[in-house]
């Protein structure tokens, strides 16, 4: 190593910054770096896009630039296969699979995952719209809000609706105006089966059911889906999480759909109703099973003989005369059974008054393993 480099590597040591900016406070360990800087105060941009004439004040901003024409995208995510043409991009996207949200708010608990995000935030407490009008005297915190604003001055509407052809403003008005007007209408089709779609997003996530695409991947056990909010969802399997809890017997549950379905049972509401008969039932797919006994449908076969079945769990049970699976076991004389049901049976008529679950801190016993751990839960004060 030559002696000015490792006098410029010492001062990362050191913390020396001998090059001093004369227009602010910065300081530099390099006279490069300061060189660099000083074009912030002058304005310089001496490095120019060949192609649309963009000006940039460092050599690399404009490399990276260039991947806008050419569409080169060198950082890939390994967890979804996203492709960024920036480094810094990616180091961004990644937070949102690692749920990383560094940038904390020094005046309230939020925290963002980008410092942009932070910047915006921050003017929720300050009251600063540094973005204003130069048409009239309105003033914004974002420049997004500031560009929604100028289409009232400039009469810009961008967002058009296939049917009727009226544009609008803004995005959300279009949307406002699909339900209104065109109630039901699905412009956007798949050409390769017969669904529709009311959105283009909604379009492109089903495409991946033909393509067999899955670009989000869990990095625990590596199964991958095709929907963001699929790979979300399953991340609770490996965390535990239960964020959704019942008011009324705290249960508590990973996913908000499966506590409403479960809210039905402190409820009694069965919303799904058979149109052949009076049945009613608290799940969608209790009315699916259901009706297959009014279409005689069997849709799952067994791989091994002709049988066919109404469900799947009665598949499964079935599967086990082949295999020859007994999971259920007496705990008195080890006989085995394929169905729990036949266990019960066993029981109550080969040992009857029989209490095997046997509590450690008290003189009960239980029937059952179920009956002894809720029993448990009176002494560790546990609530489900």
């Amino acid at each position: 190593m030559r002696s000015s480099n490792l006098t410029v590597h010492m001062r990362t040591h050191s913390e020396d910054k001998p090059y001093r900016c004369n227009q602010c406070v910065k300081r530099f360990l390099r006279s490069c770096h300061l060189k660099v800087h000083m074009r912030t105060h002058s304005g310089e941009k001496p490095y120019r896009c060949y192609q649309c004439g963009t000006s940039f004040n460092q050599s690399t901003h404009l490399k990276e630039h260039m991947r806008t024409h050419s569409g080169e995208e060198p950082y890939r995510c390994d967890q979804c296969l996203k492709r960024f043409s920036r480094s810094f991009q990616l180091k961004r996207h990644m937070r949102t699979h690692s749920g990383e949200k560094p940038y904390r708010c020094n005046q309230c608990v939020m925290r963002f995952r980008n410092s942009s995000h932070l910047t915006v935030h921050m003017r929720t407490h300050s009251g600063e719209k540094p973005y204003r009008c130069n048409q009239c005297v309105k003033c914004f915190s974002q420049s997004s809000a500031l560009k929604r604003h100028m289409r009232i001055h400039s009469g810009e509407k961008p967002y058009s609706c296939d049917y009727c052809l009226k544009h609008f403003r803004e995005s959300s008005a279009l949307t406002v105006h699909m339900r209104r007007t065109h109630p039901g209408e699905k412009p956007y089709g798949c050409d390769q089966c017969v669904k529709r779609f009311t959105q283009s997003s909604h379009l492109k996530e089903h495409m991946r059911t033909h393509s067999g695409e899955e670009p989000y991947r869990c990095d625990q056990c590596l199964k991958r889906f095709s929907r963001s909010f699929q790979l979300k969802r399953h991340m609770r399997t490996h965390s535990g999480e239960k964020s959704y809890s019942c008011d009324y017997c705290l249960k508590r549950f990973r996913e908000c759909s499966v506590l409403k379905v479960h809210m039905r049972t402190h409820s009694g509401e069965k919303p799904y109703r058979c149109n052949q008969c009076v049945m009613r039932f608290r799940n969608s797919s209790h009315l699916t099973v259901h009706m297959r006994t009014h279409s005689g449908e069997k849709p799952y076969r067994c791989n091994q003989c002709v049988k066919c079945f109404s469900q799947s769990s009665a598949l499964k049970r079935h599967m086990r005369i082949h295999s020859g699976e007994k999971p259920y076991s007496c705990d008195y004389c080890l006989k085995h059974f394929r169905e729990s049901s036949a266990l019960t049976v066993h029981m109550r008529r080969t040992h009857p008054g029989e209490k095997p679950y046997r509590c450690d801190q008290c003189v009960k016993r239980f029937r059952r393993s179920s009956s002894l751990k809720v029993h448990m839960r009176t002494h560790s004060g546990e609530k489900p």
